[in-house]
């Protein structure tokens, strides 16, 4: 699907947050997700050789700290565009948000769910194991 004017703002903040903020390489992606009522949430990503989170999920635990849990769109980009969530970001988004928009390119969303067929769901598994009592 075509990218709506709240996307296109969206995306225009995550530029510009990698533009300004990714000057090392410890932070080189920025993410910027938004909520159903319209604010915005940014993050950097942490990369370290230890390991550290996408920007994606900086942008769901920003999110979180202000009581969102759900968002209507989230995109990543560096200082070049769009670059879409990696594996386990997809993994995270499908569990958490499953169903955010995630804008793929300058002209694109798609539903998360599209992203990542047939994917396992951890939330499923856990309704499971409840279900069960364990």
């Amino acid at each position: 699907m075509t990218l709506s004017e709240a996307d296109r703002d969206l995306l225009a903040r995550a530029l510009a947050l990698a533009r300004a903020r990714t000057r090392w390489r410890h932070h080189n992606v920025a993410a910027a997700g938004r909520s159903a009522d319209g604010r915005t949430f940014t993050g950097l990503n942490v990369f370290h050789f230890a390991g550290g989170p996408c920007a994606e999920l900086v942008v769901l635990g920003a999110a979180a700290a202000e009581g969102v849990y759900d968002l209507d769109a989230i995109v990543a980009a560096d200082t070049t565009g769009v670059i879409p969530p990696c594996g386990r970001c997809r993994q995270v988004l499908c569990d958490l948000t499953p169903e955010v928009r995630v804008i793929v390119a300058d002209t694109e969303a798609v539903p998360v769910t599209a992203l990542l067929p047939r994917a396992y769901r951890w939330s499923e598994h856990l309704a499971a194991l409840e279900r069960r009592g364990r």
